[in-house]
């Protein structure tokens, strides 16, 4: 019962949480601080009130529609909500107390860089960086694992994606790419950097060729690796060890 109960509260707390980044990513939007101000609508400007603002029940409550103006809320909002909180428990569920901490404030970092990518296809400076500088400073309290595996596989990762950016004159990916698989490294080490970024270019191609297929997208369009990557690492986080125990299986 008691597990029950905190994992309630966790997925509670997610929904906060999500809600909070909804607000970073559109005041990143419209270069407003996120620390300050009243949350409003983006088209009647209206200010709030507090029962607009709980996540993902206001959305169903209000049909998906803003209550004073009457104009469609993005449906991103909940799904940002609902995917942070789902993420809470599996970290929560996965993890000793220190570490569900850090990855908790990581995994906050990738949604954010997920959506804002997917929006603007943009990497913003003023998220990455600090998520480099947390994850650097909590890999410095294992320093052998830092020089022998995290630093390394960040450095291998950064600088496999930088050779793309240079060979294809930043028409490939985008430099914000190159800045994130080195995030990716301290976040997983190896060899879970080598799953992410597999499932990252196998779930960006299938992406790719469906989007094709359907006459959305062409060989030509532009379409956001910054997504994918995040994708790639939140399934190696939790699936790494079992998918490559899996490969290696298949040559035994």
């Amino acid at each position: 019962m008691i597990g029950v109960l905190l994992n309630l509260f966790i997925f509670l707390l997610g929904t906060i949480i999500g809600s909070f980044l909804n607000c970073v990513i559109y005041r990143l939007e419209i270069g407003k601080s996120f620390l300050w101000g009243h949350s409003f609508c983006p088209y009647c400007k209206h200010k709030l009130a507090w029962y607009d603002l709980i996540p993902v029940f206001s959305f169903l409550t209000l049909k998906g529609k803003c209550r004073y103006c009457q104009k469609p809320i993005s449906l991103h909002y909940p799904l940002v909500e609902l995917a942070t909180a789902i993420l809470f428990v599996l970290i929560f569920n996965s993890q000793d107390l220190f570490n569900t901490s850090y990855l908790l404030l990581i995994a906050s970092f990738l949604i954010i860089i997920f959506v804002y990518d997917l929006k603007h296809y943009i990497i913003p400076d003023k998220v990455i960086f600090p998520a480099i500088a947390t994850a650097f400073i909590y890999n410095l309290l294992n320093i052998k694992y830092l020089i022998l595996n995290t630093f390394p596989a960040a450095l291998g990762a950064s600088g496999f994606f930088l050779a793309i950016y240079f060979a294809s004159k930043g028409k490939w990916l985008g430099f914000g790419d190159v800045k994130l698989s080195f995030l990716m490294g301290f976040i997983l080490g190896f060899p879970n950097i080598v799953v992410a970024l597999f499932l990252a270019f196998l779930t960006g191609a299938i992406t790719g060729l469906i989007l094709i297929a359907q006459s959305k997208k062409t060989l030509k369009s532009m379409v956001p690796f910054g997504p994918f990557l995040v994708f790639g690492t939140f399934l190696a986080m939790f699936y790494g060890e079992p998918i490559i125990n899996w490969y290696c299986n298949l040559f035994l």
